[in-house]
């Protein structure tokens, strides 16, 4: 595999590297209640989309603490990289052992199982995470593909945060489906990514501008 000539970082208003995590539902939920009075007041009565959204930003705002730790084996992490006005990848995690399109799911105390193309919450409608993963992480190959110039295996990852239960079928083998603890053991993984081809892969995935047109 060739490595793509080291880049300079993006300018600061391309540079998805200071990008919050959860940052596309924070967006929302300002929009939705711009103000401290109106976000307090949709919080007591926990309207439904509104409770959606945070429930969701806390569940990505646990799996940045995890991936946060995995820095220190050479590991590196971009948030809620936006694909379009309504759709953004959760986190990428980006080191020697590959580049991973991380999706996360926060449902505390639930069961969850995981089939082949969706996953149940408590037993009930099948919901398509699993092909959601799929095509979110086609959507980044596609993206650093193009951008390094060499070809860039993305695995998806489906992250489910503190649930009671989870149940994943045996059948389901190129989606990793896992519980938020479990995100350490993607750190001792290795001998995917040389430290150059890491950088240049990261290059690429920071500046916003790579991922124009990508859906």
């Amino acid at each position: 595999m060739a490595t793509s000539t080291l880049r300079t970082p993006p300018p600061s208003n391309y540079d998805l590297a200071s990008r919050r995590p959860g940052q596309a539902l924070r967006d929302k939920i300002r929009a939705d209640c711009p103000s401290l009075i109106q976000r307090s007041l949709a919080w007591a009565l926990r309207r439904s989309e509104n409770a959606s959204w945070r429930t969701g930003l806390r569940g990505e705002l646990i799996v940045s603490r995890e991936l946060a730790r995995l820095r220190r084996h050479g590991w590196r992490t971009l948030h809620s990289i936006p694909l379009s006005p309504t759709w953004d990848i959760d986190h990428l995690l980006i080191g020697p052992g590959g580049v991973f399109s991380i999706n996360t799911k926060h449902h505390r105390g639930k069961t969850v199982w995981v089939g082949d193309h969706v996953a149940r919450i408590n037993h009930g409608e099948g919901r398509p995470y699993p092909r959601s993963s799929r095509r979110e992480a086609a959507v980044v190959k596609k993206v650093l593909d193009r951008g390094c110039g060499f070809a860039v295996e993305v695995k998806p990852v489906l992250v489910f945060v503190k649930p009671a239960k989870l149940t994943v079928q045996p059948s389901l083998q190129d989606v990793r489906a896992i519980e938020n603890r479990e995100l350490s053991a993607l750190s001792p993984l290795a001998g995917v990514l040389s430290p150059e081809q890491v950088d240049a892969v990261y290059a690429v995935a920071r500046d916003q501008r790579s991922w124009t047109s990508a859906v």
